[in-house]
């Protein structure tokens, strides 16, 4: 009994900024999505895949403000092996089997990180304001004060905030119109997404509520009280497929309730003889392409990194144009390699990430012609020409001409033998 062929058909597919590849059999339907806005070029894809079915764009050209695909995809030699969607630290690549996503398929290992919020957690808004990735989003689920207390004008009273214990949380202001809060442009040297917490005086009724709500009890107040304080409650999310495990929500955080567990561990230095050619805030590569904002410029220094932000992806060394960021990572977690007929391929790549070696098949033993040499012509020379003898066999081809034209000529010449017809011709003509 002859086996049945297994059809194999590969599609691709442009969404938006959305490259999208397909491939289906009899048994599977594999999608590759790649996002490349959401790409970084960080070559991690490009180093893993062992096919070397990607190649990288111009990245520094990218990271300068060129609109265009940091890494180069080419479906026709792609295996959907997933290794370019498990070891993306940016998640620009996703790649799901029958719809499933790999990273929550136990036989495809993929990088490991997390980002914990424990019982610390107020909840507040300083990690969602932080988050360079606005991968944090927060729910409060207490009531406002519009419910619990609603505004009455005309009421006297004083209220005053103590900055020195006020943490700028933002609770207040989530729980009453009379509280503002003053954001800044968050900087890696400068954490604190917020400058300062105002009172709207128009605003505030002096119900005290606000008193015993605040966790640091920064807030005093006084006046005739009314209506009943809530609990501060509610509910932190993150987004997996925006978060890059910077660290900024643990750094950030005043009440040590962010735990971050990173993919990579390594090493970044600037290159201090190639640091002349720098021009951080003309050429900005390395900020546009860093996904964790770690890049700043100080006061004393040309340019620097907070290497607490860094997580290694290499974007930065890639995009800079005069060779001055070095990267190198140590360490990767990754969730087990399991007992697969595919197995030692996927640690090839795990080794790849820290090495950026790629082990791939030995093709030396393959086939190959060699290309012919490409023959170097002779350039055509054109022969000279003597007027004088063109002239004369210009005139003998006119005898000869006009004769064949005669039929009685012709047929006496067929006549007689070829070479007494020669002869012949050679007399009239001469």
């Amino acid at each position: 009994m002859s086996e049945e062929k297994l059809e194999v058909t590969v599609n691709s597919e442009v969404d938006g900024s959305h490259f999208i590849f397909t491939q289906k059999t009899g048994k599977s339907k594999k999608l590759l999505d790649y996002d490349y806005k959401r790409c970084n070029g960080c070559g991690i894809c490009v180093e893993v895949c062992p096919k070397k079915a990607i190649e990288p764009g111009p990245i520094i050209e990218i990271a300068t403000g060129l609109d265009a695909p940091p890494v180069i995809i080419d479906h026709t030699k792609c295996s959907f092996c997933g290794m370019c969607s498990a070891f993306c630290p940016v998640k620009a690549v996703r790649m799901t089997v029958n719809d499933k996503d790999i990273l929550e398929l136990q036989e495809f290992p993929h990088l490991e990180s997390s980002v914990v919020f424990n019982d610390k957690c107020l909840p507040c808004l300083i990690c969602k304001k932080s988050c360079p990735e606005e991968a944090i989003s927060m729910e409060f689920t207490f009531p406002k004060k519009e419910k619990l207390a609603p505004f009455k004008e005309g009421r006297k009273g004083e209220i005053e905030v103590d900055m020195d214990k006020c943490t700028l949380c933002g609770a207040c202001a989530e729980l009453c119109p009379a509280f503002v809060l003053v954001e800044k442009k968050a900087k890696a040297d400068d954490l604190m997404p917020f400058e300062n917490l105002l009172v709207n005086r128009e605003k505030c009724d002096y119900c005290g509520i606000c008193v015993p709500f605040c966790p640091e009890e920064a807030i005093k107040v006084k006046g005739e009280f009314f209506g009943e304080a809530p609990k501060l409650t509610g509910n932190i999310k993150v987004d997996d497929a925006k978060c890059t495990r910077c660290g900024w929500c643990e750094a950030v955080c005043p009440y040590d309730a962010a735990e971050v567990t990173k993919p990579f561990e390594g090493e970044i230095e600037l290159i201090p003889a190639k640091l002349k050619g720098c021009d951080p805030v003309g050429c900005h590569g390395c900020f546009n392409v860093c996904p964790s904002k770690a890049w700043i410029i100080p006061k004393d220094k040309k340019i620097d990194v907070v290497r607490d932000f860094c997580t290694y992806c290499g974007a930065c060394e890639k995009a800079c144009h005069v060779k001055a960021i070095g990267v190198k990572r140590t360490n990767t977690r990754h969730t087990p390699v399991e007992d697969t007929p595919w197995a030692e391929d996927w640690k090839k790549a795990i080794v790849c990430l820290t090495t950026q070696e790629r082990s791939r098949p030995d093709v030396s033993h393959t086939l190959s012609m060699e290309k012919a040499e490409r023959k170097v012509e002779p350039v055509i020379v054109r022969p000279y020409v003597n007027n004088e003898f063109r002239k004369l066999v210009n005139e003998r081809i006119q005898k000869v001409s006009s004769l064949l034209g005669n039929k009685q000529v012709r047929r006496t010449w067929e006549k007689k033998e070829p070479a007494i017809a020669l002869q012949e011709i050679k007399k009239r003509i001469s």
